[in-house]
C-alpha cells in the first residue's frame, strides 16, 4: 500500500490526544472515508437541524454554495483528502456537540449577511474557534483563578515553572482546531492557540479521558448556545509551553519573547 496522507503524523504527540482514539480506527482502515462514515452513523451523529451527519467528497458540494451552509441544510460535511479535513472530521467524532453549534452559529451568520470579504465579528470568532482554538480546562478554585490570570498576563514563568506541578494537576488543555493539529504535524515553537477556558469541577480530573470529554462537550456547546461569541472570549497560548508537550521547558525555553510574549502595555 503507497503511503497515505497520515501516515506520517506522530500520533503519541500530546497535542493529538483529543482525537487519536477517533483516528486509530481509521487510519487502520484500508478505506477511510468509507470507515469514517460508518463511525459516524454508529454515533448517530447529527447536525443541528437533526440531519444525519455524513462526511462526503468535496466535489459534492454545488457551486456557489458555502461549506458551512451547507452542512447546515443538508448534513453533509465536504471532506477532502487532506490532513486538514481529515483533522476536521476527527473533531466531529471527538466533539459533536460543539462542532453541531458553531455549525449553528456560522450557518445563521452567513443566511443572515450574506457571503463577503468580511465575515463579521461573530462568524469571525466562530471560524477561529473551529480552526484554532484549544479548550484550557481548569479546576473552579482559587488556584484555578490564579493560573487563568496569570495566562491572560502573559506570565510564562509563573504558570509555567514556579506553579508547574499545580498547572498539571489543576489543568487540562485539549487541541481542538483542526487548522491548529495541522500545524501540529510539523511542530515549531511559536505555534499558538486561541484558548477558550473551561472552568470545572476539582473531580473532573479524577474521572476517565472518555467521560471528561463528554462532560467538556455538552459544557462548552451550552457556552456557545447561551453567550455572544467574540475574539475577545479567547486567551493566546504558545502550544509548546504547555507542561510536558515539549522537551527541555526550562527558563531559557520560556524566556524567548518573540513566542512568550509579553503583555501589551496600554495606553
Amino acid at each position: 500500500m503507497s503511503e497515505r496522507f497520515f501516515d506520517q503524523i506522530d500520533w503519541p504527540a500530546r497535542w493529538f490526544d483529543t482525537v487519536r482514539p477517533a483516528a486509530q480506527r481509521l487510519v487502520a482502515a484500508p478505506d477511510w472515508r468509507g470507515c469514517l462514515n460508518q463511525i459516524a452513523q454508529d454515533m448517530q451523529l447529527e447536525n443541528h437541524q437533526a440531519m444525519p451527519l455524513q462526511f462526503i467528497p468535496q466535489e459534492e458540494l454545488p457551486d456557489g454554495v458555502a461549506y458551512e451552509a451547507h452542512i447546515s441544510a443538508t448534513g453533509k460535511v465536504p471532506t477532502r483528502e487532506n490532513l486538514h479535513d481529515f483533522f476536521n472530521a476527527l473533531v466531529w467524532l471527538r466533539f459533536p456537540r460543539i462542532k453541531r453549534q458553531l455549525n449553528a452559529l456560522q450557518s445563521a451568520q452567513i443566511a443572515t449577511l450574506g457571503i463577503g470579504k468580511s465575515r463579521g465579528p461573530a462568524r469571525d470568532a466562530a471560524t477561529i474557534f473551529d480552526e484554532n482554538a484549544a479548550l484550557l480546562v481548569v479546576e473552579n478554585s482559587p488556584v484555578g483563578d490564579q493560573l487563568i490570570t496569570g495566562l491572560r498576563q502573559h506570565q510564562w514563568d509563573t504558570v509555567f515553572l514556579q506553579q508547574r506541578k499545580q498547572f498539571e494537576i489543576r489543568a487540562q488543555v485539549w487541541s481542538f482546531g483542526h487548522a491548529l493539529m495541522e500545524k501540529l504535524v510539523s511542530p515549531y515553537k511559536a505555534i499558538t492557540a486561541h484558548t477558550w477556558v473551561v472552568r470545572v469541577d476539582p473531580e473532573h480530573f479524577t474521572h476517565p479521558e472518555e467521560v471528561c470529554l463528554q462532560q467538556i462537550d455538552i459544557q462548552v456547546s451550552r457556552q456557545l448556545m447561551t453567550q455572544q461569541l467574540s475574539t475577545a472570549d479567547y486567551t493566546p497560548l504558545p502550544v509548546l509551553g504547555i507542561p510536558g508537550w515539549w522537551q527541555h521547558q526550562d527558563a531559557a525555553f520560556y524566556s524567548d519573547q518573540t513566542v512568550f510574549r509579553p503583555p501589551r502595555i496600554k495606553k
